[in-house]
């Protein structure tokens, strides 16, 4: 599949793999294939966005406030929907950590395992939202009789995922994933 990839593309994957490895996380995930995305200021997808008024610095705060607080994966309005009815998220956090320690809640990442003899392809450094996401810029592709995979059919899979952090942090920015999907296959077709 990455042979289809423009090079815009592929250096996407190549800074969203650098931005989980600075996180410390592994593995990538949808929201660092968006600030992947997002990096090169020049692309059809990152001039969408900012016509939708998306900030890569805003983005990557969110992104950001949902990782340091263990990754709940709760928006805004979920949260306030929570505290409406008398449930302290914090607090319980607070309680959680104070029984099983600091970033319990975060998402356990097994240490790796040695296996002696053939290695076995075992899926990558991507999350399965990610690679959700990566093959459905493919199919993005193939709808549109594109013959490549470029930046814009990568935000196109990532918004048709639509479940991973990359779309929720999109979502509490303001923007309407049906309506920015129609911005760019707009851009792509005027392009």
């Amino acid at each position: 599949m990455f042979e289809r990839f423009t090079d815009r593309a592929r250096a996407v994957v190549t800074r969203a793999r650098d931005e989980a490895r600075a996180e410390g996380q592994r593995p990538v995930g949808t929201e660092h294939l968006l600030l992947g995305v997002l990096a090169d200021e020049d692309n059809l997808a990152v001039r969408v966005l900012r016509d939708a008024g998306v900030t890569a610095d805003d983005l990557r705060t969110r992104v950001r406030r949902h990782t340091e607080t263990g990754g709940m994966g709760l928006a805004e309005a979920d949260a306030a929907a929570l505290r409406e009815i008398g449930i302290d998220l914090a607090a319980i956090v607070a309680r959680i950590e104070e029984s099983f320690g600091p970033d319990a809640l975060r998402e356990a990442v097994p240490a790796p395992r040695r296996r002696w003899g053939r290695r076995r392809h075992t899926g990558g450094p991507f999350s399965g939202r990610a690679k959700k996401a990566l093959e459905l810029s493919l199919r993005e592709a193939v709808r549109l009789r594109h013959r490549h995979i470029g930046t814009e059919h990568i935000l196109l899979g990532l918004l048709r995922e639509g479940g991973g952090l990359g779309a929720l942090v999109l979502s509490e920015a303001g923007v309407d994933l049906a309506d920015l999907r129609r911005r760019v296959e707009a851009a792509l077709a005027a392009a």
